[in-house]
């Protein structure tokens, strides 16, 4: 039966992707009134969790941000949608990278680098990245329950010459480049809500004690890797900017858990300065702890 849906609904998606992006966000400004106003998806959640990381905020204010990321969110599914056949033209127009200075200088100084980013803006246009660097590039996902859309998912994340491995796989083949002494930049959403009994550190995410994601972490320190935030910003509909800053380049000598502690720093800034843009309908907060 699966098998059946993604051939039923992969052509269908092939042929509203040849469609100019200004009239995929018309199918978005539909999509986003049934999504919010009749069908209501995840809006428990999502008020949930804007109430917990802005509780000073009035309820006006809140629900300004829960209607523009309803907005944003649907947005998100066209522009995948485009992605199957966006050209790489129109990608490096939409999707602009800055300060590439900051990679080149790790290039240089031949250290593989973890960039780490957040649920927020467009992380699924940053596969273009690799075509702007000269080691070899991986993105981190876990992997899906369907066969054929987790295939659709990697042939769209890896369009520009990345690897995209499952957060399972990726440990042992980081490892091996090591011993090969390959270098390499692996992208990874360190936001993620760990299993409770997983978690091994707990801290605060926009004000809320919960237990946090430190594999990355652990990671860049048994590799050596240097540690990035990959920052990418929504300049306007359909237009992106990603920037790059180091966290460190000698992940060994930090105390434990503060490269962990810069990562959530910078996600947190991003989200206070532009709060619709997150994405609020992931259970980020539901083994809060306080």
């Amino acid at each position: 039966m699966q098998r059946l849906i993604y051939y039923i609904i992969y052509p269908l998606f092939w042929i509203l992707s040849l469609l100019p992006l200004p009239i995929l966000y018309f199918f978005s400004d539909i999509t986003s009134f049934v999504v919010y106003a009749v069908v209501g998806y995840r809006k428990k959640v999502i008020r949930d969790n804007i109430t917990l990381a802005f509780p000073e905020k009035t309820a006006e204010e809140k629900k300004i941000i829960e209607k523009k990321f309803y907005h944003h969110l649907c947005d998100l599914a066209v522009e995948s949608i485009k992605s199957i056949s966006i050209s790489e033209i129109e990608i490096n127009k939409r999707f602009k990278i800055n300060t590439m200075e900051v990679l080149n200088d790790l290039y240089a100084k031949d250290k593989s680098v973890l960039l780490l980013c957040g649920h927020y803006a467009s992380w699924e246009w940053s596969g273009i990245i690799n075509k702007w660097m000269p080691y070899k590039g991986y993105a981190v996902y876990k992997q899906l329950r369907n066969p054929q859309i987790n295939g659709l998912l990697k042939r769209l994340r890896g369009r520009y010459g990345g690897d995209i491995v499952s957060n399972k796989k990726i440990v042992p083949i980081l490892f091996r480049n090591k011993r090969k002494d390959i270098k390499s930049l692996t992208l990874i959403l360190s936001d993620q809500t760990p299993k409770v009994s997983m978690a091994k550190h707990v801290d605060t995410f926009m004000g809320v004690v919960v237990p946090v994601f430190t594999g990355a972490e652990a990671l860049s320190k048994k590799l050596d890797t240097a540690v990035v935030y990959l920052k990418i910003e929504k300049v306007k509909r359909g237009y992106y900017e990603a920037s790059f800053t180091t966290i460190t380049e000698d992940a060994p000598s930090l105390p434990d858990y503060q490269i962990t502690r810069k990562f959530l720093d910078q996600v947190e800034a991003q989200i206070k300065e532009a709060p619709a843009y997150y994405l609020w309908s992931h259970k980020r907060w539901k083994h809060r702890l306080n």
